[in-house]
């Protein structure tokens, strides 16, 4: 193994990191399992959640700095759902690091 493969794993497990780490909260996997199975509006899923709206925010920045969520605007309304990708992929890494792949 040359430096790059190891710099690669380093990147790697900084961002299995950063991805699990987000994954640690309650209310964070809650709308995970909302938003599993469509998109919301952040108003919606505070109020499918029961929850304020901005606890609901606080929670999507840091799922959406993990890359596990994507938001998009149109117009004064900000929609967010999962980001499907990122989650198999991370889930791949992880796998592959305990070698069950």
């Amino acid at each position: 193994m040359g430096t790059r493969s190891t710099v690669r794993s380093t990147e790697n497990l900084h961002d299995l990191a950063l991805h699990f780490y987000a994954l640690k909260d309650v209310v964070r996997l809650e709308m995970l399992t909302v938003l599993a199975a469509r998109e919301y509006t952040v108003n919606d899923l505070a109020e499918v959640l029961n929850k304020s709206q901005p606890l609901i925010s606080w929670h999507l920045r840091r799922l959406k700095a993990a890359g596990i969520v994507k938001i998009r605007r149109s117009g004064r309304e900000v929609y967010c759902s999962l980001d499907r990708a990122v989650l198999v992929e991370q889930h791949q890494v992880l796998l592959d690091l305990i070698g069950e792949a």
